[in-house]
Protein backbone atom coordinates (compact mmCIF):
# COMPACT_ATOMS: atom_id res chain seq x y z
CA UNK A 1 0.00 0.00 0.00
CA UNK A 2 1.21 3.50 -0.77
CA UNK A 3 -0.30 6.98 -0.44
CA UNK A 4 0.96 10.04 -2.30
CA UNK A 5 0.05 13.55 -1.16
CA UNK A 6 0.42 16.62 -3.38
CA UNK A 7 0.14 19.90 -1.54
CA UNK A 8 1.44 22.64 0.69
CA UNK A 9 4.21 22.47 3.26
CA UNK A 10 4.12 25.31 5.80
CA UNK A 11 5.27 26.64 9.11
CA UNK A 12 2.36 27.59 11.38
CA UNK A 13 2.75 30.59 13.68
CA UNK A 14 0.07 30.04 16.32
CA UNK A 15 -1.26 32.62 18.78
CA UNK A 16 -3.86 31.84 21.44
CA UNK A 17 -6.06 34.52 22.98
CA UNK A 18 -9.33 34.84 24.86
CA UNK A 19 -10.87 36.57 21.84
CA UNK A 20 -9.98 37.98 18.42
CA UNK A 21 -9.01 41.66 18.26
CA UNK A 22 -11.35 44.11 16.60
CA UNK A 23 -10.12 46.05 13.55
CA UNK A 24 -7.39 48.44 14.69
CA UNK A 25 -7.29 46.93 18.18
CA UNK A 26 -4.31 45.44 20.00
CA UNK A 27 -4.99 42.84 22.67
CA UNK A 28 -2.75 40.68 24.82
CA UNK A 29 -2.41 37.06 23.75
CA UNK A 30 -1.86 34.07 25.97
CA UNK A 31 0.67 31.89 24.11
CA UNK A 32 2.74 31.78 20.92
CA UNK A 33 4.10 28.64 19.23
CA UNK A 34 5.75 27.72 15.95
CA UNK A 35 4.44 24.42 14.53
CA UNK A 36 4.64 22.41 11.34
CA UNK A 37 1.68 22.61 8.98
CA UNK A 38 0.39 23.07 5.46
CA UNK A 39 -2.65 21.08 4.39
CA UNK A 40 -0.57 18.78 2.20
CA UNK A 41 2.05 18.08 4.85
CA UNK A 42 -0.63 17.65 7.51
CA UNK A 43 -2.49 15.05 5.48
CA UNK A 44 0.74 13.22 4.71
CA UNK A 45 1.64 13.12 8.41
CA UNK A 46 -1.86 11.91 9.29
CA UNK A 47 -1.62 8.95 6.90
CA UNK A 48 2.02 8.10 7.69
CA UNK A 49 1.39 8.01 11.44
CA UNK A 50 -1.30 5.42 10.80
CA UNK A 51 1.31 3.12 9.28
CA UNK A 52 0.86 3.52 5.52
CA UNK A 53 3.99 4.36 3.45
CA UNK A 54 3.50 7.93 2.27
CA UNK A 55 5.25 10.18 -0.24
CA UNK A 56 4.96 13.96 -0.44
CA UNK A 57 5.12 16.11 -3.58
CA UNK A 58 5.57 19.82 -2.91
CA UNK A 59 8.14 22.58 -2.41
CA UNK A 60 9.93 24.43 0.37
CA UNK A 61 11.96 27.62 0.29
CA UNK A 62 15.66 28.24 0.70
CA UNK A 63 15.21 29.61 4.23
CA UNK A 64 15.88 27.92 7.57
CA UNK A 65 12.22 26.92 7.79
CA UNK A 66 12.60 24.83 4.61
CA UNK A 67 15.22 22.59 6.22
CA UNK A 68 13.12 22.16 9.34
CA UNK A 69 10.03 21.33 7.30
CA UNK A 70 11.89 18.57 5.44
CA UNK A 71 13.32 17.19 8.67
CA UNK A 72 9.85 17.03 10.20
CA UNK A 73 8.44 15.07 7.28
CA UNK A 74 11.35 12.63 7.37
CA UNK A 75 10.92 12.16 11.12
CA UNK A 76 7.33 11.17 10.37
CA UNK A 77 8.54 8.51 7.89
CA UNK A 78 7.39 10.44 4.82
CA UNK A 79 9.42 10.23 1.63
CA UNK A 80 10.70 13.72 0.72
CA UNK A 81 12.38 12.59 -2.52
CA UNK A 82 9.85 14.50 -4.63
CA UNK A 83 9.96 17.80 -2.73
CA UNK A 84 11.73 20.68 -4.50
CA UNK A 85 13.76 23.36 -2.75
CA UNK A 86 13.10 26.79 -4.27
CA UNK A 87 16.12 28.75 -3.08
CA UNK A 88 14.99 32.18 -4.22
CA UNK A 89 11.81 32.30 -2.14
CA UNK A 90 10.55 31.70 1.39
CA UNK A 91 8.78 28.60 2.60
CA UNK A 92 5.01 28.65 2.99
CA UNK A 93 3.54 29.92 6.23
CA UNK A 94 0.24 30.30 8.07
CA UNK A 95 -0.59 32.72 10.86
CA UNK A 96 -3.22 31.10 13.07
CA UNK A 97 -5.27 32.69 15.84
CA UNK A 98 -6.93 30.37 18.33
CA UNK A 99 -9.72 32.05 20.26
CA UNK A 100 -13.23 31.31 21.50
CA UNK A 101 -12.94 27.60 20.73
CA UNK A 102 -12.06 27.93 17.04
CA UNK A 103 -9.38 29.16 14.65
CA UNK A 104 -8.83 31.78 11.95
CA UNK A 105 -5.95 31.51 9.48
CA UNK A 106 -3.98 33.72 7.08
CA UNK A 107 -2.07 31.60 4.54
CA UNK A 108 1.03 32.84 2.65
CA UNK A 109 1.97 30.29 -0.06
CA UNK A 110 5.65 31.13 -0.59
CA UNK A 111 7.41 28.17 -2.26
CA UNK A 112 4.11 26.32 -2.56
CA UNK A 113 3.39 28.59 -5.56
CA UNK A 114 6.08 26.70 -7.48
CA UNK A 115 4.03 23.49 -7.46
CA UNK A 116 2.40 23.41 -10.90
CA UNK A 117 1.63 21.08 -13.81
CA UNK A 118 5.34 20.67 -14.57
CA UNK A 119 5.91 19.42 -11.03
CA UNK A 120 3.30 16.73 -11.64
CA UNK A 121 4.76 15.75 -15.03
CA UNK A 122 8.17 15.18 -13.45
CA UNK A 123 6.69 12.75 -10.93
CA UNK A 124 4.41 10.48 -12.95
CA UNK A 125 6.22 7.40 -11.66
CA UNK A 126 5.28 7.98 -8.02
CA UNK A 127 1.61 8.38 -9.00
CA UNK A 128 1.68 5.13 -10.95
CA UNK A 129 2.99 3.35 -7.86
CA UNK A 130 0.33 4.83 -5.55
CA UNK A 131 -2.85 3.22 -4.27
CA UNK A 132 -4.47 6.61 -3.71
CA UNK A 133 -3.50 10.27 -4.21
CA UNK A 134 -4.61 13.14 -1.96
CA UNK A 135 -4.73 16.76 -3.15
CA UNK A 136 -5.95 20.07 -1.70
CA UNK A 137 -6.21 23.69 -2.86
CA UNK A 138 -3.06 25.24 -1.38
CA UNK A 139 -1.11 24.77 -4.63
CA UNK A 140 -1.84 26.05 -8.14
CA UNK A 141 -4.94 24.95 -10.05
CA UNK A 142 -2.69 23.70 -12.86
CA UNK A 143 -1.14 21.14 -10.51
CA UNK A 144 -4.47 20.07 -9.05
CA UNK A 145 -6.19 19.63 -12.41
CA UNK A 146 -3.20 17.82 -13.90
CA UNK A 147 -3.21 15.35 -11.02
CA UNK A 148 -6.93 14.74 -11.47
CA UNK A 149 -6.57 14.20 -15.23
CA UNK A 150 -3.52 11.93 -14.98
CA UNK A 151 -4.92 9.80 -12.15
CA UNK A 152 -8.26 9.46 -13.93
CA UNK A 153 -6.55 8.34 -17.14
CA UNK A 154 -4.52 5.76 -15.21
CA UNK A 155 -7.27 4.49 -12.84
CA UNK A 156 -5.54 5.82 -9.73
CA UNK A 157 -8.04 6.73 -6.96
CA UNK A 158 -7.99 10.39 -5.88
CA UNK A 159 -9.25 12.44 -2.94
CA UNK A 160 -9.68 16.19 -3.36
CA UNK A 161 -10.07 18.11 -0.14
CA UNK A 162 -11.18 21.46 -1.67
CA UNK A 163 -9.70 23.79 0.92
CA UNK A 164 -9.46 26.69 0.66
CA UNK A 165 -12.57 26.67 -1.53
CA UNK A 166 -12.23 27.48 -5.23
CA UNK A 167 -14.54 27.03 -8.20
CA UNK A 168 -14.55 23.40 -9.36
CA UNK A 169 -15.95 22.37 -12.73
CA UNK A 170 -18.21 19.33 -12.94
CA UNK A 171 -15.83 17.62 -15.38
CA UNK A 172 -13.22 17.46 -12.61
CA UNK A 173 -15.68 16.34 -9.95
CA UNK A 174 -16.69 13.50 -12.26
CA UNK A 175 -13.06 12.35 -12.53
CA UNK A 176 -12.46 12.30 -8.78
CA UNK A 177 -12.93 9.25 -6.60
CA UNK A 178 -13.80 11.31 -3.51
CA UNK A 179 -14.54 14.98 -2.82
CA UNK A 180 -14.40 15.99 0.86
CA UNK A 181 -15.51 19.59 1.49
CA UNK A 182 -16.68 20.95 4.79
CA UNK A 183 -20.03 22.77 4.90
CA UNK A 184 -18.54 26.17 4.00
CA UNK A 185 -16.58 24.74 1.07
CA UNK A 186 -19.64 22.84 -0.12
CA UNK A 187 -21.69 26.04 -0.17
CA UNK A 188 -19.00 27.81 -2.19
CA UNK A 189 -18.56 25.05 -4.79
CA UNK A 190 -22.27 24.26 -5.12
CA UNK A 191 -23.61 27.76 -4.53
CA UNK A 192 -27.39 27.91 -4.07
CA UNK A 193 -27.83 24.12 -4.28
CA UNK A 194 -29.45 22.00 -1.60
CA UNK A 195 -27.00 19.71 0.16
CA UNK A 196 -29.00 16.50 0.11
CA UNK A 197 -29.83 16.85 -3.58
CA UNK A 198 -26.16 17.35 -4.50
CA UNK A 199 -25.17 14.37 -2.36
CA UNK A 200 -27.61 12.24 -4.36
CA UNK A 201 -25.94 13.40 -7.59
CA UNK A 202 -22.56 12.13 -6.34
CA UNK A 203 -23.24 8.91 -4.39
CA UNK A 204 -20.26 7.40 -2.59
CA UNK A 205 -18.09 10.27 -3.87
CA UNK A 206 -19.15 13.49 -2.16
CA UNK A 207 -18.47 13.35 1.59
CA UNK A 208 -19.29 16.53 3.49
CA UNK A 209 -17.66 16.95 6.88
CA UNK A 210 -19.91 18.53 9.50
CA UNK A 211 -17.49 19.37 12.30
CA UNK A 212 -18.70 18.09 15.65
CA UNK A 213 -21.64 16.35 13.94
CA UNK A 214 -19.43 14.02 11.86
CA UNK A 215 -19.87 13.62 8.10
CA UNK A 216 -22.63 12.87 5.58
CA UNK A 217 -22.74 11.06 2.24
CA UNK A 218 -25.29 9.30 0.02
CA UNK A 219 -24.78 5.59 -0.60
CA UNK A 220 -26.97 5.41 -3.71
CA UNK A 221 -30.08 4.59 -1.70
CA UNK A 222 -30.13 6.90 1.31
CA UNK A 223 -28.25 9.66 3.09
CA UNK A 224 -25.89 8.36 5.76
CA UNK A 225 -24.71 10.55 8.63
CA UNK A 226 -21.59 9.12 10.25
CA UNK A 227 -21.44 10.62 13.76
CA UNK A 228 -18.27 12.05 15.25
CA UNK A 229 -16.71 10.89 18.52
CA UNK A 230 -16.80 13.24 21.49
CA UNK A 231 -13.25 14.13 22.53
CA UNK A 232 -12.20 14.23 26.16
CA UNK A 233 -11.11 17.83 25.63
CA UNK A 234 -10.80 20.35 22.79
CA UNK A 235 -7.44 22.13 22.68
CA UNK A 236 -6.95 23.08 19.01
CA UNK A 237 -9.19 22.30 16.03
CA UNK A 238 -6.45 23.28 13.53
CA UNK A 239 -5.70 20.26 11.36
CA UNK A 240 -8.82 18.28 12.25
CA UNK A 241 -9.97 18.26 8.62
CA UNK A 242 -6.50 17.28 7.45
CA UNK A 243 -6.43 14.42 9.93
CA UNK A 244 -9.81 13.31 8.60
CA UNK A 245 -8.54 13.21 5.02
CA UNK A 246 -5.29 11.42 5.80
CA UNK A 247 -7.07 8.83 7.93
CA UNK A 248 -9.86 8.47 5.37
CA UNK A 249 -7.25 7.63 2.72
CA UNK A 250 -5.76 5.03 5.06
CA UNK A 251 -9.18 3.44 5.51
CA UNK A 252 -9.78 3.30 1.75
CA UNK A 253 -6.41 1.74 0.85
CA UNK A 254 -6.81 -0.71 3.75
CA UNK A 255 -9.98 -2.03 2.14
CA UNK A 256 -12.51 -0.62 4.63
CA UNK A 257 -16.03 -0.02 3.42
CA UNK A 258 -16.77 3.67 2.77
CA UNK A 259 -18.80 4.21 5.94
CA UNK A 260 -16.10 2.52 8.03
CA UNK A 261 -13.40 4.64 6.39
CA UNK A 262 -15.34 7.77 7.38
CA UNK A 263 -15.89 6.46 10.90
CA UNK A 264 -12.18 5.65 11.22
CA UNK A 265 -11.36 9.19 10.01
CA UNK A 266 -13.82 10.71 12.49
CA UNK A 267 -12.07 8.93 15.34
CA UNK A 268 -8.65 10.15 14.19
CA UNK A 269 -9.99 13.70 13.99
CA UNK A 270 -11.47 13.56 17.48
CA UNK A 271 -8.10 12.50 18.88
CA UNK A 272 -6.20 15.14 16.91
CA UNK A 273 -7.97 18.14 18.44
CA UNK A 274 -6.88 17.22 21.96
CA UNK A 275 -3.36 18.60 21.45
CA UNK A 276 -1.96 21.93 20.22
CA UNK A 277 -0.86 22.31 16.60
CA UNK A 278 -2.15 20.93 13.33
CA UNK A 279 0.11 17.89 13.59
CA UNK A 280 0.60 17.83 17.36
CA UNK A 281 -2.38 15.60 18.11
CA UNK A 282 -2.49 13.48 14.96
CA UNK A 283 -2.72 9.92 16.30
CA UNK A 284 -0.53 6.94 15.61
CA UNK A 285 -2.19 3.61 14.91
CA UNK A 286 -1.29 2.50 18.45
CA UNK A 287 -3.07 5.56 19.85
CA UNK A 288 -6.11 4.81 17.70
CA UNK A 289 -6.17 1.24 19.01
CA UNK A 290 -6.02 2.44 22.60
CA UNK A 291 -9.21 4.47 22.16
CA UNK A 292 -12.38 3.01 23.65
CA UNK A 293 -14.10 3.70 20.30
CA UNK A 294 -11.65 1.72 18.17
CA UNK A 295 -13.16 -1.28 16.39
CA UNK A 296 -11.20 -4.48 15.89
CA UNK A 297 -12.35 -4.76 12.26
CA UNK A 298 -10.17 -1.72 11.54
CA UNK A 299 -6.94 -3.58 12.28
CA UNK A 300 -4.64 -2.79 9.39
CA UNK A 301 -2.72 -5.79 8.14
Amino acid sequence: MHITVVGSINTDFVVTADRRPLIGETIQGKTFETNFGGKGANQAVASARLGIPTSMIGAVGGDEFGELLLENLEENNISTEYIEKITQTSSGSSVITLAEGDNSIIYVPGANEAVDANTIKKNYEVFLNSDIVIIQNEVKDSAIFHVIDFCHENDIPTILNPAPARPLAKKYIDKLSYLTPNETEFEYIFEGQEMKQVLQQYPNKLIITLGALGAIFHNGEEHIVVPSFKPEKVVDTTGAGDTFNGAFAVGIVSGFMLEDSIKFANLASSLSIQELGAQGGMPTLAEMRSSEFYEKKWDIK
